[in-house]
């Protein structure tokens, strides 16, 4: 059976993907990832080849004590064959994209950093030891353009586009020395594209000039992406129609 892990299942993107593998794959089964299980749902038939986890990608700790619980239900020799972290934050309580340099706030970038980014770094440690079989695995981290430097024309939001320039470095990282310990795989960062989402709701206005996906559409695009990747694509940042995008 293919083992997947999804990490932030109850959001937009993160559950979209999930319905969508689990409509197409009656032989996959998903390890779920979010901070609060009771507030994500599934079809009857869809719910039993779902394992949903308590876990807070900026909790000190969280991604440990995912690793305990998914010993319990998997074991490491079994292995995962994806994993997708779909986890992210652009605004929330007390924050909010910044549009001058006068708006900085430390806390909201530390958590920018601890969602979009170190949550990432620090789940894949934790999953390591899923990673050693010898079957081709696939890690895509749901980035975003704006975490593209050579691409950054218009400045602003700063605390989302540095975590998630940040998100795509770990990502690079991870890509060169993932594979001298779990090969085959491929490890990389892809933008979902525009999508309506409670992430996107405030920006309804400027969403009107631009191509926007619904979650659906997103989730089938991004595994358009994923179905398509190869050990030669390992390390690579890819927007939704599986074309690159700079660094």
């Amino acid at each position: 059976m293919t083992q997947v892990l999804i990490a932030g299942v109850s959001g937009a993107i993160g559950h979209a993907i999930a319905e969508r593998l689990l409509a197409t794959d009656p032989e996959l089964s998903i390890v779920g990832l979010c901070r609060d299980p009771s507030a994500v749902s599934f079809g009857e038939k869809q719910a039993e080849r779902v394992t949903l986890v308590p876990w807070d990608a900026a909790g000190t700790g969280g991604a440990d004590a995912m690793a305990e619980k998914l010993k319990e239900m998997l074991p490491a020799e079994s292995g995962l064959d994806t994993l997708i972290y779909a986890a992210g934050i652009l605004h929330g309580p007390a924050m909010s994209p910044e549009k001058r340099l006068e708006d900085l706030d430390a806390r909201a970038f530390a958590h920018a950093f601890a969602v979009n980014a170190t949550g990432f770094a620090m789940l894949v440690q934790a999953v390591s030891p899923w990673l050693r079989h010898r079957r081709f695995k696939r890690i895509v981290a749901v980035s975003a353009k704006v975490g593209s430097i050579t691409d950054n024309g218009f400045g602003g939001w700063y605390a989302y586009r540095s975590s998630k320039a940040a998100l795509n470095m770990l990502v690079r990282n991870l890509s060169i020395e993932l594979p001298r310990k779990y090969r085959p795989l491929a490890c990389v960062a892809v933008h979902p594209g525009t999508t309506l989402s409670p992430l996107s709701k405030p920006f309804t206005r400027s969403l009107a000039q631009l191509q926007v996906h619904e979650p659906a559409a997103t989730a089938e695009n991004i595994l358009h992406v994923m179905e398509d990747l190869t050990e030669d694509d390992n390390g690579t940042f890819l927007s939704w129609d599986g074309s690159p995008i700079p660094w």
